[in-house]
This record gives structure tokens, sequence and C-alpha cells, in this order.
């Protein structure tokens, strides 16, 4: 169970406006929101560990002759 307290007016009037303009509950769409703010959160994450994991396994510097040849040979394909 989660209870917010202290929402301003203007944050609950919106959100309840948003709500019945799509035919929710306020509790429902609230609900609905934090689900994506949580999915967001966890791809961020996880897109945050990939660029780590990637950086980790390619040298640091690349030579602009071997990035323009992987360029052509992907346009090759």
């Amino acid at each position: 169970m989660i209870q917010i307290r202290d929402v301003p007016d203007d944050v609950h009037e919106a959100l309840a406006k948003a709500a019945e303009a799509e035919k929710l509950s306020l509790n429902r769409y609230v609900l609905r929101e934090l689900e994506h703010l949580a999915h967001r959160a966890q791809a961020v994450a996880r897109n945050a560990r990939v660029i780590t994991e990637t950086r980790a396994r390619i040298p640091r510097k690349v030579a602009r002759a071997n990035i323009l040849a992987a360029v052509q040979e992907g346009r090759d394909e």
C-alpha cells in the first residue's frame, strides 16, 4: 500500500482530470503511471549496465580507420 500525503491541489486536480479523460479512477490512473515509471527506471538501469559492460569489452581508443572500415563493411552487406 502506498499513501501520498500533501499532494498539492493543482497536482491532484491535474491527475483527476487526466484520469477522468481516460475513464479511469484516480487510483487506477496513478497506479498505471507508477507502473510506467517503474518500468522506465528498470530500462534505464538495464541500459546503463549494458553500456558499462560494452565499454569494458572494447578498446578505449578505436582508430578512425577501423571505424570507417566497419561502417563500409556494414554498407557492403
